[in-house]
Order: structure tokens, then C-alpha cells, then sequence
């Protein structure tokens, strides 16, 4: 049986390895994180946010996630809404739920995220 994620996987095509570096890490705040040295000849990168990991890797027929999404719990979500903001990220707050305070976005390659406050 299934008993917890290991990691997520992100889609992105060749070439944006910096533009999702800066994205994920610097704006998000994840961590990168070293990939297996057997894996190290491969292109992307590892990064984590607490017990998550997230791995981005090439795909040569990307395409954006524009439905499919991760859902990442914030413990500041309007001060990384005005971060995003700032760096020029369309913000869509989200107010279906009552109970749940959040806003989707999309990364530098067009994959959708939500982004869920931590309560």
C-alpha cells in the first residue's frame, strides 16, 4: 500500500533549467538539493521544501501542465503573493472552498500551481 509521496516530478523543455532554478528556489524558496551521482549526467535538478522533494527534468515533448497541478502549503501566502507579484507573475486567488485560502500561478515554462496558506 501506499503510505506517503517520495517526490513530484515537474516537466520542462530544454533550455530553462535557470529561469525554474530562480522560480523554484529563489521566489518559492525550495532547496536545491544534489541529484544521485548516477543520475548527475542527466539535465534538471532536485530541489526540496521540507520533507518534499521536487525533480525537474527535461522533456523533449513538453508541453505546460495547464490542469494537472501540485498544491503547495504556504506558511506566508500573501507575502509570496507579493513576491511573485513584483516579479511579474499573474496571481489568481481562489475563493470556491470558504474554509480554504489560496491562489494559483503559473511557473516560468506555463505549468500551473496552486498555492494553499498554512493554517
Amino acid at each position: 500500500m501506499i503510505t506517503g509521496f517520495d517526490h513530484l516530478q515537474l516537466a520542462m523543455p530544454a533550455g530553462k533549467e535557470d529561469a525554474m532554478r530562480a522560480f523554484y528556489c529563489n521566489l518559492l524558496g525550495l532547496q536545491e538539493v544534489a541529484k544521485p551521482p548516477e543520475l548527475q549526467s542527466r539535465s534538471g535538478f532536485w530541489a526540496r521544501a521540507g520533507k518534499l522533494e521536487v525533480h525537474f527534468g527535461i522533456d523533449p515533448n513538453f508541453r505546460p501542465a495547464t490542469k494537472a497541478h501540485p498544491g503547495f502549503r504556504v506558511d506566508d501566502l500573501a507575502g509570496l503573493a507579493a513576491r511573485l507579484e513584483q516579479a511579474g507573475h499573474l496571481i489568481l486567488w481562489d475563493k470556491t472552498l470558504p474554509d480554504v485560502i489560496r491562489f494559483f500561478t503559473a511557473d516560468p515554462v506555463g505549468n500551473r500551481l496552486e498555492l494553499i496558506a498554512e493554517v
